[in-house]
């Protein structure tokens, strides 16, 4: 997948725990590609040195030309701390499972 042929929303399952308690490991979401990110903005990501990875971050501040990203489980996260700036592909700004809400964003 290349980010200029992805586009529109897509199902993305969650795995693992870097975003506990946000969301869950085998939560659904919904990624927005293409829309505009914002500090604090759950995201859709892959890093450079990882590039058939992708990974569900929070975005912490832009860097250069992608955003530093963190999990909101600090202790169980490999994330910019570790890997540098990613790519942000998609914003998700939903969950479809198991309890369907809106995800706020958190304050900067």
């Amino acid at each position: 997948m290349t980010h200029s042929g992805l586009t529109g929303i897509r199902r993305v399952s969650v795995r693992g725990p870097s975003m506990t308690p946000t969301l869950r490991d085998g939560d659904i979401v919904l990624a927005r590609f293409r829309a505009r990110v914002r500090a604090g903005d759950i995201v859709l990501v892959r890093w450079a040195s990882r590039p058939g990875q992708l990974s569900v971050k929070r975005a912490a501040r832009q860097d250069g030309d992608g955003w530093f990203v963190l999990g909101d489980n600090e202790f169980g996260s490999t994330d910019s701390r570790d890997l540098g700036p990613a790519e942000v592909l998609a914003v998700i700004r939903w969950r479809l499972w198991p309890r369907p809400q809106r995800l706020p964003a958190a304050r900067p």
